[in-house]
C-alpha cells in the first residue's frame, strides 16, 4: 500500500483538508486506483481525531478498550497506518499473523516472525494485544488435511496451543481460543459445526482447547468467538440459543472461559435491527460472569448504491444503532474494528465484494486514513455510554476492562 498522508500536528484537520483541496487534492494519487472515484468526493469530515479526541480516549472514558485488527506488514512499512493505530488503539488483534496458516508453514515447523514483530510493536506502543485464533475451522495450512487424522489431531491441537501461547505467556491481553464452533446449517442436534476439529478430535475439542490454554497462560483472558449473533433475525436467534447451550454446558463443567466474542459483522440498512435478542444474549453472558468483546466489527455496504455519500451515511447509522444496543450491556468491555481503513477491508474480496467493483466503505477510515462519518458515530456512542453504565458496573461488581 502506498504511503498515506495525515495532517501534521501543528495544523487543524480543517486547515489540512482545505490546504489539500487548494493543492488539487494531491492525496488522490496515494490511494489504490479502485478507490479514486469515491475518494475524489472528499467525504471525510473535518474533525479532530488526535489526543483526547481519539477513539482510544473516548473509549477509555466509557470504560472500554478500543482497537483494530491490524496487518503486520502495514505496521512495519506504512508510517501513516502505524501512526493511526498508535493514536486510536488501546488494543489490537492481528488479522492473520497468529493464525495457523501463518504460524505453521510445515507440520513440524513454526514461523513466529510476523507475530514477534507484532508483539514488539504492541509493547513499545503501550497497546494491548489479542491473539486470533488458536482453534478454528478456517485459516488452516494447506498441509493440514493431508497430515491431521483422528490419531494425532488432539495432540496436534494441544501442542499448537502450548507452543504459541507459551511463547507469549504473560504478554497477551486475551486469546480467541476457539472460533466459530457453532453452525446451525450443519444440521447437528447439538448445533456444533462439522469442522475438521470435531471430526478428528470429537465433540469435546472445545473443552480440551480451553483447558490446555489456561495451563499455557494463566494470565490471558480466554475467549470463545462467534459470528452471526447480532441482529433480530430468526437465524441469529437460533444461533444465539445454540451458543448459549454450549457455553452453559462448558460453564457447568468448569471449563476456563473468561469472555465471549460477538464478531459484529453487520450489514448497512439491515432489515432486522438489534434489540431484545442481543440484550438477552449479553445478559446471559453476564450471569455466567463472561466479559463480552465486540471482536470483529465492520459494516458491509455491498447492497447499497454506488454513491459514496449515501453509503457513508448508511454505514455510520448502522454502527450507531448496533452500538447503542450492544454497549447498554455493562459486561461489554472491548470494541474492535475488523481493519483500519477501507483499502484494507476484508469485505473487498470474495463473496463480500461489491458488484460494481467499488471498494466497500465499511470501516471508520477511508483509503487515505481520513475519518469518515462512521468514526464520529462510534465516538458519539462511546460518549453516550459514559455515566449510563459506569455506575452500574461498579455497583454490580462487573469486571472492568484491563485499561
Amino acid at each position: 500500500m502506498p504511503e498515506q498522508v495525515l495532517p501534521p500536528p501543528h495544523l487543524s484537520r480543517r486547515k489540512f483538508v482545505a490546504g489539500t483541496a487548494a493543492a488539487g487534492l494531491s492525496l488522490l494519487g496515494c490511494a489504490h486506483p479502485a478507490a479514486a472515484n469515491a475518494l475524489s468526493r472528499n467525504l471525510a469530515p473535518s474533525i479532530d481525531i488526535s489526543g483526547i479526541a481519539s477513539l482510544r480516549e473516548h473509549a477509555a472514558n466509557a470504560k472500554l478498550l478500543f482497537g483494530f485488527a491490524v496487518d503486520e506488514k502495514q505496521l512495519t512499512n506504512n508510517e501513516a497506518y502505524r501512526r493511526t493505530v498508535q493514536q486510536q488503539c488501546s488494543i489490537i488483534v492481528p488479522e492473520k499473523a497468529m493464525q495457523w496458516a501463518t504460524l505453521r508453514p510445515a507440520p513440524a515447523e513454526f514461523n513466529f516472525d510476523e507475530a514477534d514483530r507484532l508483539i514488539t510493536f504492541s509493547e513499545t506502543s503501550h497497546i494491548k494485544l489479542r491473539g486470533n485464533a488458536l482453534c478454528s475451522h478456517n485459516a488452516l495450512p494447506a498441509w493440514f488435511d493431508r497430515v491431521a487424522n483422528p490419531t494425532n489431531a488432539r495432540q496436534m491441537l494441544a501442542d499448537h496451543i502450548r507452543t504459541v501461547m507459551g511463547r507469549y505467556a504473560g504478554r497477551m491481553h486475551s486469546w480467541d481460543v476457539v472460533n466459530e464452533a457453532v453452525e446451525i446449517r450443519d444440521g447437528r442436534v447439538d448445533g456444533l459445526r462439522n469442522s475438521p476439529w470435531l471430526r478428528l478430535v470429537g465433540t469435546d475439542y472445545v473443552e480440551a482447547a480451553f483447558r490446555v490454554a489456561r495451563n499455557a497462560d494463566p494470565n490471558a483472558l480466554l475467549t470463545y468467538n462467534e459470528s452471526g449473533l447480532e441482529d433480530d433475525s430468526r437465524e441469529a436467534a437460533e444461533k444465539r440459543a445454540a451458543v448459549l447451550v454450549l457455553l452453559r454446558r462448558l460453564k457447568q463443567r468448569n471449563v476456563p472461559i473468561d469472555a465471549v466474542g460477538i464478531q459484529s459483522h453487520l450489514r448497512a440498512r439491515s432489515p432486522f435491527g438489534y434489540g431484545a435478542g442481543l440484550r438477552q444474549f449479553t445478559d446471559a453472558c453476564r450471569t455466567m460472569d463472561f466479559e463480552v468483546f465486540l471482536s470483529e466489527m465492520d459494516v458491509s455496504d455491498r447492497d447499497l448504491p454506488e454513491n459514496a455519500e449515501t453509503r457513508d451515511t448508511a454505514v455510520a447509522d448502522e454502527y450507531r444503532k448496533y452500538l447503542l444496543t450492544a454497549l447498554a450491556a455493562p459486561n461489554v468491555t472491548t470494541v474492535i474494528g475488523w481493519g483500519v481503513d477501507d483499502f484494507q477491508s476484508s469485505l473487498n474480496f470474495g463473496e463480500h465484494a461489491r458488484r460494481d467493483h467499488q471498494p466497500q466503505r465499511s470501516l471508520l477510515f477511508d483509503s487515505h486514513l481520513r475519518p469518515k462519518p462512521a468514526f464520529a458515530a462510534v465516538r458519539d456512542v462511546f460518549d453516550a455510554r459514559f455515566g449510563r453504565n459506569h455506575a452500574s458496573q461498579a455497583a454490580t461488581g462487573q469486571r472492568l476492562p484491563r485499561l
